[in-house]
């Protein structure tokens, strides 16, 4: 199955269902039949792997006559105790296991026998309670990992609700970000070098509220609400909020339950330049509200670091039917950019069409 661009701005895909693609941009399928994907992070030669949750593997794709698809395919791991996080440093990927993180050292030179990977850390929380988890590395070098709450709505004990910052040569670590909820997606801003991430609300306060959040890390170890206000307003019932506790609302709301699952940064040079720079976010769509929401990325226009507006460039969502659930987007060596599927194990290409761009440049 490939998907393309259609002068409407219409991608239809099998079985009578349609993709939304804002003019311009064209999405095709890379690769498929992935299972359970989650998060995605790129090797220094192009390789993509992509982590998954239940299923326990991680794969490495590779598109070597860069044509925009995958054409070879290989399982680095399998049997993994929830390896949904990634990053790649320096020649080797990073993985999250159990309650730990692992390496496969010289990756990319090794795809068809990878080599054991060593453990690098060993104190993350134990999986008997389930959380999220993301990784990336940050600007200073160091392994900066996303720990959720491993409730809906809950007091829980450090390093849970929190964003960690992790020297993996020393095993030293400094807590970035605390009150978080559920945070998968997070990136630095390619110009101010702050850190930006996406935060699930809480789930069974309703359609509409709480809100989903944005948020930018301006002073290292703030707390930015949870459990005990929700978006900028909403106060948790449940929990009396310390009285000396000064919280961080959100730099911008997203409409309740669309899940911001991914959050990167364009950095790319194929796409307009009123793209270059913005923050993509892959909602990966409600499934506790009457009607649905979300199933699209997203670009949020960034000036002044603030957030002047949020518009759809994608969307999954055919009416109630969702075709897809983006769950991660990153960019692509080639100024595309790469949207993970966690509903049918997909993962798509966004591109721009580049004679569109040169209609609009004339």
């Amino acid at each position: 199955m490939l998907l393309g661009l259609l002068p409407t701005s219409s991608v239809f895909a099998a079985q009578s269902v349609m993709i939304t693609v804002t003019k311009g941009f064209g999405l095709s399928l890379f690769a498929s039949d992935l299972g359970d994907i989650k998060q995605m992070t790129l090797g220094d030669d192009g390789t993509l792997f992509v982590g998954s949750q239940k299923s326990g593997t991680v794969y490495a794709l590779v598109d070597s006559d860069q044509n925009g698809q995958v054409d070879k395919r290989y399982l680095i791991a399998r049997g993994l105790e929830y390896p949904e996080a990634l990053a790649f440093h320096d020649g080797a990927l990073y993985v999250t296991e159990e309650d730990r993180i692992i390496r496969f050292e010289e990756i990319e030179s090794r795809l068809r026998r990878p080599g054991r990977a060593r453990e690098v850390y060993s104190n993350l929380p134990s999986l008997d309670k389930k959380y999220s988890r993301a990784m990336r590395f940050g600007p200073d070098d160091r392994l900066y990992v996303s720990i959720g709450s491993p409730c809906n709505v809950c007091e829980a004990a450090s390093p849970f609700s929190s964003i960690l910052a992790i020297d993996v040569d020393s095993g030293a670590s400094e807590q970035i970000a605390l009150g978080l909820r559920s945070v998968t997606g997070f990136d630095w801003s390619p110009e101010t070098n702050k850190l930006w991430f996406a935060d699930l609300g809480r789930n069974w306060m309703g359609d509409n509220i709480p809100a989903d959040e944005i948020n930018r890390v301006e002073l290292k170890g703030s707390h930015y609400g949870f459990p005990y206000l929700h978006g900028s307003d909403v106060v948790e019932p449940a929990y009396d909020k310390p009285k000396n506790l000064n919280v961080i609302v959100p730099e911008f709301e997203l409409p309740a339950h669309v899940a911001p699952t991914g959050l990167s940064f364009y950095r790319g040079e194929q796409f307009p330049e009123r793209y270059r720079n913005q923050i993509f976010v892959a909602e990966n769509g409600s499934w506790n509200r009457s009607s649905k929401v979300g199933y699209q990325i997203v670009m949020l226009e960034i000036e002044d670091d603030k957030v002047n507006k949020r518009e759809t460039v994608v969307s999954f969502l055919d009416g109630e039917f969702p075709v897809a659930r983006p769950f991660d987007v990153i960019n692509a060596p080639d100024g595309s950019m790469y949207i993970s599927d966690d509903l049918k194990g997909n993962i798509y290409r966004l591109f721009y069409n580049t004679a569109e761009q040169s209609q609009e440049s004339n």
